[in-house]
């Protein structure tokens, strides 16, 4: 006992030998060794994920070339749409989150076999749910053979409405689906033209327009969460919201060629890595599959908002020009908002220039010298739509 107390004795002295400077000088040297061991597991792991980015890349592009044997344009989705084939890839539906139109199409040797396999395709469009998309997409099943690194974490994607919750003001009957169809896909409305593919074929097609106030519609579906994570990360709902419609058109399915996927357009490779850090204390790559699921998505996005205002901008004294400046950083990245200020790409300079100026004199500043148009014009959309879902949510 005498000799365990003389050994706490001489620790708790040569803790107390340590002056508040030196103790808070040892803790940043922790600090910055944990950060730097971070950066080196962050870049083999980004090295790693190029590799995967790659072999994905390769099966993109061969899917792309089965596609284009039938399709003049071989489309595939982006961030604003959702471009779905059938298994023979000879019907296909483009859905456009951002202008709320539906293109149905089909390659057909007949008239009458055309205006069937449309009809069929919109009802699918329609009423299918998200994990049914995930699991039967022909390109998706292509792409989950690629293997992925050991650190990913991947999950199954949940069921959830996609326009259902848009067309219909309730789970529809089978034969409120079959009048639906009915209605749109009319000879009237059919267009053809020749297809360049496939001898004595047309490419038949009917363009549908989702019902008005689509946008907001779509923007329900997600409510719930979005108001679980602002509180959660301190932020307001519709900062959430006019992200997200800025980035995706809540397109659940958005993929940009970054790549980056789901709702809230998260990078595996950057944000994702740090997010999923700040979230759950461990070192991980998330996969597509994992960010097209909206909960993790919305989770991640939020999470990376917290990360941009708290921790990269936090020197930025008032909440208004940080707020402006973190939306600018969610396009643009945070070094790049400290260029617009100084010309350098360090935060420690850019935040006293900030500082001495009005929110309203940032606003101007940023949209006057980011480094790219892009950035400019994404934060004059997000900060009109935050105003649209403050009225739209009152919140």
């Amino acid at each position: 006992m005498i000799k365990k107390f003389i050994i706490a004795s001489s620790i708790a002295t040569s803790l107390f030998a340590l002056t508040a400077s030196e103790y808070k000088a040892q803790q940043m040297q922790n600090f910055k060794t944990q950060q730097s061991e971070f950066n080196k597991y962050k870049s083999n792991v980004q090295k790693e994920f190029q590799d995967y980015k790659t072999a994905q890349e390769k099966a993109f592009n061969d899917y792309k070339k089965e596609v284009g044997a039938f399709w003049e344009e071989p489309k595939l989705s982006t961030k604003k749409t959702w471009v779905a084939y059938t298994k023979d890839k000879k019907t296909r539906t483009n859905v456009d989150f951002e202008n709320e139109t539906i293109v149905v199409q089909t390659i057909a040797k007949s008239p009458k076999e055309a205006k069937k396999k449309l009809r069929i395709a919109l009802a699918k469009v329609v009423t299918v749910n998200t994990k049914t998309v995930q699991k039967n997409d022909p390109l998706e099943v292509k792409l989950a053979k690629v293997p992925k690194p050991f650190n990913v974490v991947d999950k199954p994607v949940k069921a959830e409405p996609i326009l259902s919750t848009v067309v219909f003001k309730k789970p529809p009957t089978k034969e409120k689906i079959i009048k639906y169809v009915k209605l749109k896909v009319q000879d009237k409305k059919i267009k053809s033209v020749k297809s360049t593919k496939i001898e004595h074929a047309r490419v038949y097609s009917v363009v549908v327009k989702l019902p008005k106030n689509a946008m907001v519609k779509r923007s329900k579906l997600y409510l719930k969460e979005v108001k679980k994570q602002a509180k959660r990360q301190d932020l307001p709902v519709p900062l959430i919201f006019a992200i997200m419609h800025s980035e995706s058109s809540f397109n659940p399915r958005a993929r940009s060629n970054i790549p980056a996927y789901g709702l809230m357009q998260i990078v595996p490779r950057t944000a994702g890595i740090d997010t999923y850090r700040y979230l759950y204390k461990k070192k991980k790559l998330v996969s597509g599959s994992y960010l097209y699921d909206s909960t993790n998505n919305i989770t991640m996005g939020s999470a990376y908002l917290h990360i941009l205002y708290y921790r990269y901008l936090r020197k930025i004294k008032d909440p208004d020009s940080r707020l402006y400046c973190t939306i600018a950083a969610y396009n643009t990245g945070a070094g790049n908002i400290a260029w617009a200020f100084t010309r350098s790409y360090n935060m420690n300079k850019a935040a006293p220039i900030i500082n001495k100026l009005t929110p309203d004199e940032v606003y101007a500043k940023l949209l006057k010298d980011l480094k790219y148009d892009e950035p400019k014009h994404y934060l004059k959309k997000v900060s009109r739509r935050m105003s649209s879902y403050h009225k739209v949510y009152g919140l």
